[in-house]
């Protein structure tokens, strides 16, 4: 992390927090894309004639997979039933909950720890599930593999209460364990399994510093403690989803790591381009905070379970992940420059990088506004996470697959576990 040249400026502190938001995303990744449209961008130009095509692709493959519409929201809950398993629901008949909070908080405690596992795991990594005797890679073998974990009381320090995650057992989880758990081994190699470590332990960390956000009505420390924070901030159970977001980067901003500082205040998944010229000290930076946002959209269900309503998800930006972005190039919306780049791996601070991420948030907001009329829905009842679900992220797979044998991304990012 870069040192921080003045950290105890009030002026950059606020600054910074204004980084920690979806809107600064959205309004970031929208002034490269109108740079892109003027051809004043190193890596990309935007072609929106393959806009209509790639709308239509989309909405077609929703139809097919959703031919009532009904689509769930994008989020780490439709990895947990792979293989047509709803791995979930037979965890919480199983178990006997005191009321609808204890089950939220639970569920809140699993996505969370799921979501921070759950960056690239390379194209070798496998998870054998001994319950179906199936095999899954990937993020669905991330996401199994973490709710056997959770399961198994992992991430808890109670032995008679393993459904849950808490500060003292995640500080402590080892690296032993989390490759027992993952089923790493020599000649089954998960990439970036030191990083996800950290995230789990910095994890553990947070929830003892920010007490006032983690902490259960019963006194205990766990990410689930987010349901009761709520509950005092919005007694009416109605919680904008970019409130949440906000809650979360400043509550868990040790948590992701980043390469800089601002003000004392750890930007995480915000990097450089060198386009983005501004007149205060963010100039420059472009923040994409994918992972948190994939955390609120995977506690959408578990926070209506606990009995409080996500609203205005579109305060929420598309997800800058390689699936979504990979969409992007493989229909032809982003084409490169320089056409070699796609034979070499590239790092996640490179600015090619952060470009392909920032358009992606972008495009997918157009995307969305296409696919919606073609499907004959609203922002209202259609809102950024079903496109995400229906949608962009299923055809960047679908598309990733038909061109490459392997179905990896068109463009190759180095990952460590903790943002891709």
């Amino acid at each position: 992390m870069t040192e921080d040249p003045a950290p105890s400026d009030p002026t950059l502190t606020r600054a910074a927090h204004r980084l920690l938001r979806a809107g600064a995303v959205r309004e970031r990744a929208n002034r490269l894309f109108d740079l892109a449209l003027m051809d004043r961008l190193e890596h990309f130009t935007v072609d929106l004639g393959r806009l209509d095509a790639t709308a239509r692709f989309v909405a077609e493959l929703t139809r097919s997979e959703h031919p009532t519409l009904e689509v769930p929201p994008h989020a780490r809950w439709r990895d947990f039933d792979v293989g047509e398993c709803d791995r979930w629901g037979m965890l919480v008949a199983a178990h006997d909950w005191a009321d609808a909070r204890e089950l939220g908080r639970a569920a809140v405690d699993l996505a969370t720890v799921s979501v921070l596992t759950d960056a690239g795991a390379g194209s070798r990594w496998i998870y054998a599930e001994a319950a179906t005797g199936e095999t899954f890679s990937r993020s669905e073998g991330l996401a199994v593999a973490s709710l056997a974990m959770f399961a198994s009381g992992v991430f808890s320090s109670e032995p008679f209460d393993p459904l849950r995650a808490d500060s003292r057992a995640l500080a402590g989880v080892t690296a032993e364990e989390l490759a027992d758990g993952l089923q790493v081994s020599a000649s089954n190699p998960l990439v970036g399994l030191d990083g996800r470590l950290g995230l789990i332990n910095r994890l553990g960390q947070a929830l003892a510093l920010r007490s006032e956000v983690f902490t259960t009505d019963d006194g205990s420390l766990r990410p689930g403690g987010l349901v009761d924070h709520l509950f005092r901030l919005f007694p009416d159970g109605q919680v904008p989803a970019a409130h949440v977001l906000e809650i979360l980067l400043d509550a868990l901003a040790g948590v992701w790591p980043g390469p800089y500082l601002l003000g004392g205040v750890p930007l995480g998944d915000t990097w450089i381009h060198r386009k983005l010229s501004t007149e205060d000290a963010t100039s420059g930076l472009m923040p994409l905070h994918k992972a948190p946002q994939w955390l609120v959209y995977s506690l959408i269900e578990p926070l209506a379970w606990a009995g409080l309503e996500v609203t205005e998800l579109d305060g929420l930006t598309g997800l800058s992940c390689y699936r979504n972005g990979g969409l992007m190039i493989d229909s032809g919306l982003l084409q490169l420059r320089d056409r070699s780049q796609l034979a070499h791996v590239h790092p996640i601070d490179a600015e090619l990088v952060v470009e392909w991420r920032a358009l992606t948030v972008a495009l997918i907001d157009r995307l969305a506004g296409v696919v919606r009329q073609l499907l004959g829905r609203n922002a209202w009842n259609f809102p950024l996470a079903c496109v995400l679900e229906g949608g962009t992220w299923l055809a960047g797979r679908r598309l990733a697959r038909e061109i490459r044998p392997d179905g990896s991304p068109p463009l190759m990012v180095e990952s460590d576990g903790t943002v891709w």
